[in-house]
């Protein structure tokens, strides 16, 4: 029999790739290609569902080019993508969601924050299905996305034939299956998985009754289980656009974190054998950061999103916390410092992106993480600037950023940086810390995206949090969670679990320092505590 190949398809914040692995996880090669977004005061994000089309059909093309395999040799392929809102009508054309009336731009991304006032009034009627969201829905989820597109755009909203997630808009073009993955519309739409209902009532009460009555033809009214094959694979058209032939065999689909998480925590560690999933958090830092655990039973914890059944991993339940702003935190922090500019400019000298440059100088002056650390001395940074996602769910939230002088040199830019990353290093522990007051212990968190490569990351991250942090061999981890959705679909793995244990295996693993490292961080901790209280008391005064 032929060696078949699987593609995975990942669509971020800011751009579009593509990976082809054979079906042991190897990686053959990948391709990136950048898409449009269009931000506005108001908190405004949108995108173009045209656009990142033509980028992930780009993007294969090169992957596929780079792999120097044949389009027949592929035998399955899976998308997984942010969860953002995509418009169109019955015929899948796009429609506009804002004031620009530009109906390219048809997507509101999932940081876009303008349904808070939305997301106010769903929360204040402590509708049951908000049990299953940490307690209080987010902005960034699509119920209270579908009342403002109502409530501001009625005419779009009544002509509107699909509202998609993101990740099932890729699967349905790919396919024209109306099948919406289990993924997407648990986490982000308040579907009840372990029930395999919408709750009616829910819509009725908040303002989107129209779409129980029509039976949720428009958000869904065929679930189905991440991986599961779609329609008849690819179609003719998709096909051509991606460079692939048609009928190859395309699995439901995933949101962009839990690729990550499915490409991570069922690998195989030195000794080839998988850990328990449910003794390892996943964390997939990128533009934002998520946190997944899973577990047998359903364990709610406040202000952490789910419990979510089979969500993520099949047969288990999910709970998903993160931060709203994680690298997008750390780049915007940075461009508040005098010495921005220059640190950029050196970098690009250097031919290497600026958080690496900050990263090579940090640890060449300091010579470790423990000490770089200790150097940030008296700087702190809560680096909420697009509110907390977890264990707070206050969108409301803002950055505090403490201990700053009137230093404009570049070593204050590092010592900025560092404080910065250790912000989030908090962050995840907070996050850490609710789940294990539910009973949810974790060994060891495997983390994922872009930060995922910084050795000084992975080092500040297990001595915050206490935890050993450990990266995947692959270095497309997401890529390879969505391959493997396409490896199931096409037949090569009985099932999601199964694929988890035979494409993917770990890499290095770090352990908390402790002693003196340890205890630094927890000092630290609790001023990011203090600070953190301080911006909510503050916001309430000036309320």
């Amino acid at each position: 029999m032929a060696e078949q190949f699987f593609m995975g398809v990942d669509v971020g914040t800011g751009s579009a790739r593509a990976g082809v692995f054979d079906g042991a996880g190897t990686l053959l090669g990948a391709s990136k290609q950048a898409i449009a977004i269009w931000h506005e005061a108001g908190d405004i994000a949108e995108q173009s569902s045209e656009d990142i089309w033509r980028a992930v059909c780009e993007a294969a093309k090169g992957a596929m080019a780079i792999a120097g395999i044949a389009p027949a040799a592929v035998a399955g392929i899976g998308f997984d993508a942010t969860c953002s809102l995509v418009v169109v009508d019955r015929q899948g054309r796009p429609l506009p969601v804002g004031a620009s009336g530009d109906a390219e731009r048809n997507i509101i991304v999932w940081m876009d924050h303008r349904a808070l006032d939305q997301t106010r009034r769903i929360n204040e009627t402590h509708a049951d299905v908000l049990r299953y969201v940490g307690g209080v829905i987010s902005p960034e989820m699509e119920t209270p996305k579908l009342l403002w597109l109502k409530e501001n755009k009625p005419a779009v909203f009544a002509a509107a034939g699909w509202f998609f997630d993101l990740p099932d808009y890729l699967s349905w073009r790919a396919t024209g299956s109306l099948d919406r993955s289990a993924c997407t519309v648990t986490c982000k739409w308040t579907y009840l998985a372990h029930e395999k209902r919408w709750d009616a009532g829910y819509f009725h009460r908040i303002g989107l009754g129209e779409l129980a009555d029509e039976g949720f033809a428009r958000i869904g009214d065929r679930i189905v289980d991440v991986a599961t094959p779609l329609g008849a694979g690819l179609t003719a058209q998709a096909a051509a656009d991606l460079g692939l032939v048609p009928g190859i065999a395309v699995g439901a689909s995933l949101i962009d974190a839990h690729a990550g998480g499915v490409g991570t925590v069922g690998a195989a560690g030195p000794d080839d054998a998988a850990a328990a999933v449910t003794s390892r958090l996943a964390y997939v830092f990128g533009t934002s950061a998520c946190t997944m655990a899973t577990t047998k039973e359903p364990a709610f914890v406040p202000g952490v999103w789910g419990p979510y059944y089979s969500a993520m991993v099949p047969g288990l339940w999910l709970n998903e916390g993160g931060q709203s702003a994680a690298g997008a935190a750390l780049d915007h922090l940075l461009t508040l410092h005098p010495a921005h500019a220059e640190a950029a400019k050196a970098a690009r000298e250097a031919g290497q992106p600026l958080l690496a440059w900050l990263e090579g100088r940090a640890v060449a002056h300091a010579g470790s993480a423990g000490e770089a650390v200790r150097r940030a001395a008296n700087v702190h940074v809560v680096p909420e600037f697009l509110g907390n996602r977890a264990p707070y769910a206050d969108p409301d939230a803002r950055a505090v950023i403490a201990g700053l002088g009137l230093d404009a040199d570049l070593q204050s830019l590092v010592t900025l940086y560092v404080a910065g990353l250790c912000g989030l290093a908090y962050g995840a522990r907070q996050i850490v810390e609710a789940m294990a007051a539910k009973g949810i212990a974790l060994e060891q968190i495997i983390i994922s995206g872009g930060a995922a490569q910084s050795p000084l990351v992975r080092q500040i991250i297990a001595d915050a949090t206490g935890l050993e942090v450990a990266v995947a061999d692959t270095p497309e981890p997401v890529l390879l969670g969505a391959a493997m959705l396409g490896a199931v679909a096409g037949g090569a793995f009985a099932g999601l679990g199964e694929a988890m244990g035979g494409m993917s295996r770990l890499g290095e693993v770090r352990a908390p320092a402790g002693g003196a490292a340890g205890a630094l961080h927890d000092a630290r901790f609790k001023v990011y505590q203090l600070l953190q209280a301080a911006g909510r008391e503050a916001r309430r005064i000036m309320a």
